[in-house]
């Protein structure tokens, strides 16, 4: 029998992506040992973190970017949190998968999958009632899927204004929409784009997207709502807030950028942790050496800790460049080198740590946010959160 990929990762999400009412608990068969480390997730945070980024917008409507595990929280459960708020216009995605596993868990807000997809996908996306982002010619289709379903299919399209990565170039926009606008299938839903990121450039985006969309309304074309501004774009590119935002990472708490940090333009609470307990303590005399290729070498007489969470579970091999992790209210540097499944952390000279102890990779606090962890050693937040692995057992509190 051949292997359906959808089950495959929906799979892993039963085993990941539930969430928990503690850090040894699971939905799912899979147990989950007293040394495993997990993730935590305050709800309350990401409800400060739309009503911030709503008020940066005007109170213009938000897509709601959770694609990618919705940045490390689970698909399902972000999801949940968000139409539950009651405050999104949408959700997007860019995994064909994520978006039907959130339509097979109850969730029924509009979802615009932003990845690509072939015919037998696109038929996938419409028997979902899922939104395509188009920006090939698939008319055709379309209509055959409209006459099988017996509706129109919602959309949106997808324009390169410049980002060279997906979407349909800017000189060719006008024919595409207006092909696809004239077809009984199609319910043209929005027009996107993706910004650069660089500020002057971003200007001549928005005047290229623009002028399309006055020039298609000008022959009496509709193209719905117009977004391009991301959590990047809610910082520095007010001019591009259009119809509708699509912040993701704001979403999440951290900034997209460290240089936004202190701003003072959106108060973000970071809504995810990653904890572990210390699994073993122990004394180095000066000389001796700890991790892989004797990376680290005790000056003194020295304690070390050791947690099993590694790269694998989204701690970054920078790490020992100059991170630091929580204990209790101490922070300690992670030394040696962050192997697949372990992390070394210096104690000093007193053993002040016991195993058991409960370590705070990161989280909302001061000194052990994301950022403050990427700002140390040189990571992106990105990484810290996109990274974390799907088969982490997640609690959702708060």
């Amino acid at each position: 029998m051949p292997i359906n990929r959808r089950e495959i990762f929906q799979s892993a999400a039963a085993m990941g992506l539930a969430a928990l009412s503690g850090p040894a608990m699971t939905q799912s068969s899979r147990r989950v040992a007293y040394f495993d480390p997990w993730v935590e997730i305050r709800a309350d945070h990401v409800a400060h973190n739309l009503a911030q980024v709503r008020a940066r917008a005007e109170n213009r409507p938000v897509l709601a970017v959770i694609k990618n595990n919705a940045y490390g929280v689970g698909i399902t459960n972000m999801g949940r949190l968000l139409q539950e708020s009651g405050a999104i216009a949408g959700l997007a995605v860019v995994k064909l998968d994520e978006a039907v596993t959130l339509r097979e868990n109850g969730i029924s807000a509009p979802i615009l999958l932003m990845g690509p997809f072939d015919d037998r996908d696109l038929e996938e996306v419409v028997s979902h009632n899922i939104m395509p982002m188009v920006y090939t010619p698939v008319g055709k289709t379309l209509d055959r899927l409209s006459a099988k379903y017996s509706r129109k299919v919602p959309l949106h399209v997808c324009v390169d204004t410049g980002m060279g990565r997906a979407g349909v170039p800017i000189g060719e926009a006008h024919a595409l929409i207006e092909d696809l606008a004239e077809r009984k299938s199609v319910d043209v839903r929005g027009v996107m784009t993706t910004l650069t990121e660089t500020p002057e450039f971003e200007v001549d985006q928005h005047r290229r997207l623009q002028s399309l969309i006055n020039d298609l309304k000008s022959k009496g074309i509709s193209t719905g709502l117009a977004h391009a501004a991301s959590s990047y774009g809610l910082f520095q590119s007010q001019f591009a807030f259009m119809d509708m935002v699509r912040p993701g990472m704001s979403l999440y708490g951290c900034y997209p950028a460290l240089k936004f940090r202190h701003e003072n333009i959106l108060d973000l609470k970071p809504a995810i942790a990653l904890r572990a307990r210390v699994i073993y303590v122990r004394h180095l005399k000066k000389g001796e050496f700890a991790g892989y290729e004797q990376a680290y070498t005790a000056k003194e007489d020295v304690w070390i800790a050791t947690l099993p969470v590694g790269h694998v579970d989204g701690v970054p091999r920078v790490a020992a460049n100059g991170a630091r992790v929580k204990i209790g209210e101490q922070l300690y540097p992670v030394i040696a080198s962050v192997s697949a499944s372990h992390t070394l952390i210096e104690i000093g000279p007193d053993k002040s740590v016991n195993a058991g102890d409960v370590a705070t990779i990161f989280d909302w606090t001061t000194g052990s946010r994301p950022e403050d962890i990427a700002e140390s050693c040189g990571a992106s937040v990105y990484d810290l959160l996109m990274h974390l692995s799907p088969l982490l057992p997640r609690t959702v509190m708060g």
